[in-house]
């Protein structure tokens, strides 16, 4: 049909005409042949239609019940680590919360697309149609109008208007999901991260100290019940190490010895520069190294992957992830290279009367990528 024979339909003659004449105006205008067109269900409320429609209903509630156990996992059930040794049956239980969420919210989204597609396949009119091929224009009113009827005259051959079962299951289990959907969206959210205060909040990592107490700078042996603390003399210049929180405290806390190295905010590169080395300091933490070595965070300020390489020759921690680098010796830890934007976090160290290192308190900005109301 040419679009001189498009302009000659007004508004008042489109709106005359019935859904069925829109139809069969809209099969003209797209240059549409239907060879076939029929209904799935000629004769109605039969067995056999009942069965299809139990089975997309069955599809869709399933995908409700799916979200509801998402949400319930997502929600209630221990996620915080547990020690296998100490705590076996603990530790089993927080090692089924990532199955379990990644299950539930897997089977609600697949069991609301095989509900959909099992739909179309039983209740949309069966169609084979053949369209020529022709230059594509703007859509116009009778356009729009012809669109629309179509949809609605598939929808209502479907039988959609009268199958409560389905109407009622889909909006149950569409709806379940979109809730758990936004759950996952503000879940992160949800904790206040000024709400409580100590090493384990979100404002302060497990360098904080607590009543006044040392926190050494311990390096990890490969055995969490042995403790090894670190000494100047112990780094060679150009050398490095990680190392991870200690207290006296912890000593006998088989628990606490081994969870410093689980803290995801804890490791830290304590490095020693070659002499003459005189990187330029940030204002404010001009007295945080101690002589020719420097603490800074092993957690790439990017996406958080651990900044694990030191170059002797440049200076520079790598992250192996996205290879941001950053100058340690000419600058205070600057990204210089990749996509990180943002200066490693400095700890402020200084040495005991016992010849140890110790920290004199917390990192004073966030530690990792991303923080609530960072100012650094």
């Amino acid at each position: 049909m040419s679009e001189q024979q498009k302009r000659e339909y007004t508004e008042a003659e489109l709106a005359e005409m019935s859904r069925d004449e829109k139809v069969r105006l809209g099969v003209e205008l797209d240059d549409v042949e239907l060879v076939e067109y029929r209904d799935r269900w000629p004769v109605k409320n039969t067995r056999a239609e009942r069965r299809a429609e139990r089975a997309v209903a069955a599809w869709f509630m399933l995908a409700g019940l799916s979200a509801l156990a998402f949400l319930a996992a997502f929600i209630f059930w221990p996620w915080g680590y547990a020690d296998p040794l100490t705590q076996p049956r603990e530790y089993f239980i927080y090692s089924l919360y990532t199955p379990l969420v990644g299950t539930f919210l897997g089977l609600s989204v697949l069991a609301v697309g095989f509900g959909a597609v099992l739909y179309a396949k039983k209740f949309i009119p069966h169609e084979v149609a053949v369209q020529q091929r022709h230059d594509g224009h703007p859509s116009e009113e009778i356009d729009r109008q012809t669109a629309a009827a179509l949809l609605a005259d598939a929808g209502d051959r479907s039988g959609i208007a009268r199958r409560s079962m389905i109407k009622r299951t889909a909006g149950f289990g569409a709806g379940a999901l979109g809730l758990g959907a936004g759950v996952v969206a503000i879940g992160g959210f949800v904790r206040n991260p000024w709400a409580n205060e100590g090493p384990d909040s979100l404002q302060h990592t497990p360098w904080m100290s607590e009543n006044g107490e040392k926190v050494y700078l311990r390096r990890s042996t490969g055995n969490s019940h042995d403790i090894s603390l670190v000494r100047p003399e112990d780094i060679d210049a150009g050398g490095f190490e990680t190392v991870y929180p200690f207290r006296e405290s912890e000593r006998h806390d088989e628990h606490a010895l081994s969870a410093a190295f689980r803290k995801g905010d804890a490791p830290v590169m304590l490095i020693r520069l070659r002499p003459g080395s005189a990187p330029i300091k940030r204002k404010g933490q001009e007295d945080f190294n101690y002589g020719d070595y420097y603490a800074y965070s092993k957690i790439c300020t990017h996406v958080g992957c651990p900044t694990s390489l030191f170059e002797q020759q440049t200076g520079r921690l790598l992250c192996p992830c996205h290879q941001s680098q950053f100058d340690v010796v000419n600058t205070y830890a600057k990204p210089v290279f990749g996509p990180a934007t943002r200066s490693l976090p400095q700890l402020p160290i200084t040495v005991d009367e016992e010849g140890y290192f110790v920290a004199k308190h917390d990192f004073i900005e966030p530690v990792g990528p991303a923080y609530w109301e960072r100012k650094a």
